[in-house]
């Protein structure tokens, strides 16, 4: 075949990564020019034309203001549900992925398939179950409504599991054993770094889906001050059919909610490149 043959034959699945990446920028691309219109110019003719009449400024400042700063205080909540489930959930995922990949033990294999299961398992399942059990605890309407059902990640504990099996060798393990360092130093001094490009990954995907969470906080949660920013933005789309106004704010509020985000792939992006430049070299 010749070397035109196989560019031609190329563009087609080009193409169609293309037409995929504007499908998905498409809204974003609209939610960012959205932003930046007045309230006049987002219910008059719609142009993908940025507006220069400060609606950007004006958008932010009625944002922040609205409700006595009830936006700011939705993105402390969303920070604190993310960071700290994110978190803990991590740390839960890289022991328990661990001890699978490196432990011998009865009923392993039962385990490691309930979590397979627990992955292809729809979490819509669950939050009614998640709310009638938490409810029997006193905990329905609290901070650890959220919490606590973010901590088990199934497909975490997967990814740390097959992580450790690859990336963590035995023969360094048995070193610090016979060292006389006990389990517990092993995995956190020898296991953890070199496992951290994946637990980086684990906090990374646990981050998003708990930031982007809207039927767990909807269903567990009553109280407008715990709101995260996916659920108090919906109480503002769904007041903005009597009040147009907060339509602005809704979009602006959609933008901002993604900054965090990007923020948070930019600063972690470094340490995937030097964690796994280091664990080349080190091999």
């Amino acid at each position: 075949m010749s070397g035109a043959a196989v560019r031609r034959g190329g563009l087609l699945p080009t193409a169609a990564l293309l037409a995929g990446a504007v499908y998905c920028l498409l809204p974003v691309l609209w939610v960012l020019l959205a932003a930046t219109k007045t309230r006049a110019e987002l219910f008059s003719t719609f142009t993908y034309a940025p507006s220069f009449h400060g609606g950007l400024v004006s958008n932010v400042r009625d944002l922040f203001a609205y409700g006595d700063g009830r936006f700011a205080l939705w993105a402390r909540n969303s920070l604190l549900y993310a960071g700290v489930g994110a978190a803990l959930s991590t740390v839960v995922s890289a022991a328990a992925g661990y001890a699978l990949a490196k432990y011998r033990f009865r009923g392993r294999t039962v385990i490691f398939n309930i979590l397979l299961a627990g992955v292809l398992l729809p979490q819509i399942t669950l939050a009614v179950p998640q709310y009638l059990l938490l409810a029997k605890l006193h905990l329905a309407g609290t901070y650890w409504s959220v919490l606590l059902p973010t901590v088990i990640y199934p497909y975490g504990i997967y990814l740390c599991r097959i992580y450790a099996a690859a990336a963590v060798p035995d023969e360094m393990l048995d070193a610090g054993r016979v060292d006389g360092a006990g389990e517990g130093r092993i995995f956190a001094a020898l296991a953890v770094p070199t496992m951290l490009p994946g637990l980086i990954t684990v906090f990374l995907l646990q981050f998003v889906a708990i930031w982007n969470n809207f039927l767990l906080p909807f269903i567990m949660l009553s109280d407008e001050d715990r709101y995260p920013l996916t659920l108090g933005l919906f109480t503002m789309l769904d007041q903005g059919v009597s009040q147009q106004a907060l339509y602005s704010l809704v979009i602006t509020g959609a933008l901002l909610s993604i900054a965090p985000l990007v923020a948070l792939f930019l600063f972690l992006q470094r340490y995937w490149r030097i964690d796994l430049l280091s664990g080349a070299v080190k091999r």
